[in-house]
């Protein structure tokens, strides 16, 4: 696993940490974002490395150029994506989309402009998404004569519900920022560009918290979505750990002193 640090990590992402906080941007704006093979697996790859890096807190996902993500680069699909290949290509997106699902941090997509296909499906995987007006969201695959993976389709369910995925997918229809705040998708729309302002403004927020407590908490959300035996048992590990912490201790401290309490994640 390699260190992080500031600034262009793999081809086309950009990192920059701001405390606790690590604004992850996808940097190929000429191609709105759109992403290759190797990127899907680059981008698994970082998400995974900062999952496990315990100064951050908090991951917001963006896009630069004033769009999010295009989806996937379709200038690959008559050679990476068809034939015996496109499983191969599956697998690389289906492993960016766990990353962000199974990374025990929050993860908060900050989204403007083109929100499609595969970038849909990375702003569906994450915990929270914020979007400025001129967003627009669509699942083009219908007319690409593509289908979602299965591990894909359950985060954009989770995200939308049931009816409005099937329509979505079925028509390749576009969801505008309003109708999407709406209807749920969305947490919040910002007054204006770009999204990730207010993004990083709730990541500060959370970071602030006490981190064990918030990644027990995602686990016991994911625990109740899956309904999964292994998920209710890590989030009952997590959830238990918190008890035996400093930052109980010190949350229990700071609320008897009237005082801001300082977190450590310990």
């Amino acid at each position: 696993m390699f260190e992080i640090q500031d600034g262009l990590v793999k081809p086309g992402f950009r990192v920059n940490r701001n405390g606790h906080v690590v604004s992850l941007e996808i940097a190929r704006p000429e191609k709105k974002n759109a992403l290759t093979e190797a990127m899907w697996l680059d981008l698994a790859e970082v998400l995974e490395a900062l999952g496990k890096d315990a100064d951050v807190r908090v991951i917001v996902l963006s896009g630069a150029g004033g769009n999010f993500c295009a989806g996937a680069d379709i200038a690959e699909f008559d050679t990476a994506r068809r034939g015996a290949r496109a499983a191969v290509y599956e697998d690389a997106n289906s492993r960016a989309f766990r990353a962000v699902r199974d990374c025990p941090l929050p993860t908060i997509a900050a989204v403007d402009g083109i929100c499609f296909g595969g970038g849909f499906g990375l702003a569906a995987a994450c915990d929270l998404r914020i979007a400025s007006p001129g967003a627009l969201f669509s699942v083009p695959a219908a007319r690409l004569g593509l289908a979602y993976p299965v591990d894909a389709m359950a985060d954009i369910v989770q995200a939308l519900g049931a009816q409005l995925s099937r329509y979505m997918t079925y028509s390749a229809g576009r969801l505008d920022a309003a109708t999407a705040l709406a209807l749920g998708f969305l947490l919040e729309m910002s007054d204006e560009p770009p999204a990730i302002d207010r993004a990083l403004e709730i990541a500060r927020t959370i970071a602030d918290n006490a981190p064990l407590s918030v990644r027990a908490s995602k686990a016991a959300i994911r625990a109740v979505l899956t309904g999964d035996a292994g998920d209710i048992r890590k989030a009952g590990e997590l959830g238990a750990a918190t008890f035996a912490s400093a930052d109980y201790e010190e949350g229990r401290l700071a609320f008897a002193d009237k005082r801001i309490p300082s977190f450590t994640g310990r």
